[in-house]
């Protein structure tokens, strides 16, 4: 008859052999489990690391290429610093390069074109999802997608040929400039709304339709709902979209370039109803002379695109941390 130290042990026994059999099992299933290098995959997965690496270097190399010829411009003895940060005259035949010049002409047309995208966008968004219904918004979002694909050389002459008159009919051809900065203001507004109502359509429509079905259960209405309850609940995602549409339109050029008007205004006060030449403008028009390379014209339009460069990343920088640091998530 065993006694109760050799039943202890013969359980000890069991239980490691028990043990060493489940550890077996789970070195066979990680065995089993362990991805199987296949030919394909592999290739396609060295494909598309090689476009992600591609596009990182492109990114570096057009970064690199803005701050050699930009260093270049600001060490000509023609140039200071502090002058192209605070001049508001950009004359190169003088040797004036105030930044300010351009950048006060950019904002203006920037802003004009937010009056007209940010509130349509907005109330188009809320419609489409709030109000429309799926067939409806399966018909609507399309044909507003449609506006993004047009080139932007045809918004430029739609601005020029459309818009300038009917400001010039509404003020007065004495008051309205045939080139001006309002008409291209406008026309971008109407070519970055579809990039408002997309993005803020789609932070509207990933609201979960829990908090609508509480404030219904609450007597709200649907206008309610969607501008109390909805829109502040979307809220990162609303003004990321607001910003990212900023950013387009700070860097649009074909438009400003054939509406706007041609030569620099100088700042701080600039008429919207006459013309003005922006950032992106100017290096449109003195790029498509008989400029000699190295000259400091030459060099300038690399500075002004640095400039272009450092303000769209530091939006999209923002954008991204409003997103992340406002974002609301829901289980």
């Amino acid at each position: 008859m065993a006694t109760g130290r050799e039943v202890d042990v013969d359980m000890a026994v069991g239980a490691t052999s028990r043990a060493e059999m489940a550890s077996d099992v789970d070195v066979n299933m990680e065995l089993q489990l362990r991805k199987k290098s296949r030919f394909g995959e592999t290739l396609i997965e060295g494909f598309l690391f090689v476009c992600g690496a591609i596009s990182i270097l492109t990114t570096i190399g057009i970064v690199f290429v803005l701050a050699e010829e930009s260093l270049l411009f600001f060490a000509s003895d023609e140039v200071s610093l502090w002058e192209f940060f605070t001049d508001t005259v950009w004359q190169p035949a003088i040797g004036r390069f105030g930044i300010w010049s351009l950048m006060n002409a950019t904002l203006i047309v920037t802003g004009i074109a937010m009056l007209v995208a940010l509130p349509m966008g907005l109330a188009v968004a809320i419609y489409l999802s709030e109000y429309a219904s799926h067939r409806m918004r399966s018909i609507l979002k399309p044909i507003l997608e449609v506006l993004a694909g047009v080139p932007t050389v045809v918004y430029g002459y739609f601005a020029l040929t459309f818009m300038t008159p009917i400001l010039r009919g509404i003020f007065g051809d004495d008051i309205v400039q045939i080139y001006n900065t309002a008409s291209a203001g406008i026309v971008i507004g109407i070519l970055v709304l579809p990039l408002v109502s997309s993005m803020g359509e789609d932070a509207l429509h990933a609201v979960p339709d829990s908090l609508r079905q509480a404030a219904f259960g609450l007597g709200a209405t649907k206008l309610e709902t969607a501008v109390r309850i909805v829109l502040p609940a979307a809220a990162s995602g609303v003004a990321a979209a607001f910003i990212v549409a900023i950013s387009r339109a700070f860097g649009e050029t074909m438009v400003v370039a054939i509406a706007a008007g041609a030569g620099p205004h100088p700042a701080p006060f600039i008429n919207p109803f006459e013309a003005a030449e922006t950032m992106t403008g100017h290096i449109v028009r003195i790029s498509g002379g008989d400029l000699s390379y190295g000259s400091i014209d030459y060099n300038s339009i690399f500075a002004i695109g640095l400039m272009l460069f450092i303000v769209t990343l530091g939006l999209n920088i923002f954008s991204r941390w409003l997103v992340s640091r406002f974002r609301e998530v829901y289980e």
